[in-house]
């Protein structure tokens, strides 16, 4: 199940579901997904399913990671890039393909360090990750062309939007009970948050865990 045919699936499909960037689907194809779960769930890797990766955490379901990549691409390459929830770093290592420089924070260590030991695998040598409280952001590397939150906030954080350039865009799940993925584009007018479409994610939690 994760022969090179498998994968050509999931591209096929991930057009049909309206990805169209180029640059993105280049990336889903990649970044081998079946490595970043267990062995027991490898067999799953490539379905349009989140997966668990432990920890009351899971890996986004490859719709969703690219679509939210196309959303912050926008068509443009991207330089400086947050993403806020490293899980087990697939979203980060398909952000690695289409970013000059990621910067990622995740709040549990165990993941922390399973993360890392995936990306050093792949080669993603333009990933900075961080063990730390994501909903604080990264203050004093940015500011950020992108930021991606790969956890649901109730409302968007006030903190990671200044850390948004002018001209940036930031993906980010909103809400509690429903879930909707919204964009925030910052301007030299203002700041414009549009809403796009239902989502699930695990709850976006303050602090940092050991485990």
């Amino acid at each position: 199940m994760t022969s090179s045919r498998t994968r050509e699936r999931m591209l096929t499909r991930l057009r049909e579901q309206g990805i169209q960037d180029e640059t993105v689907i280049a990336a889903m194809a990649d970044i081998p997904r079946h490595i970043f779960v267990d062995e027991a769930l490898s067999i799953r890797a490539y379905e349009d399913v989140s997966l668990p990766i432990g920890y009351g955490q899971t890996i986004s379901q490859p719709y969703i990671v690219a679509k939210m990549t196309q959303i912050l691409r926008n068509g443009q390459p991207l330089n400086k890039v947050l993403e806020i929830g490293t899980g087990c770093g697939y979203q980060t290592a398909v952000l690695s393909r289409v970013s000059q420089e990621v910067y990622s924070l995740e709040r549990i260590r165990p993941l922390v360090m399973k993360a890392r030991n995936h990306l050093r695998t792949l080669k993603c040598t333009n990933v900075k990750l961080d063990h730390a409280d994501g909903s604080l952001g990264l203050k004093n590397y940015g500011p950020f062309d992108a930021i991606m939150v790969t956890a649901a906030a109730s409302h968007v954080p006030q903190e990671l939007v200044e850390q948004l350039a002018v001209g940036g865009r930031m993906v980010i799940p909103v809400g509690t009970t429903e879930q909707v993925l919204h964009l925030i584009e910052r301007t030299a007018q203002g700041v414009q948050q549009t809403a796009l479409e239902p989502v699930k994610f695990v709850p976006l939690l303050g602090g940092t865990a050991l485990s």
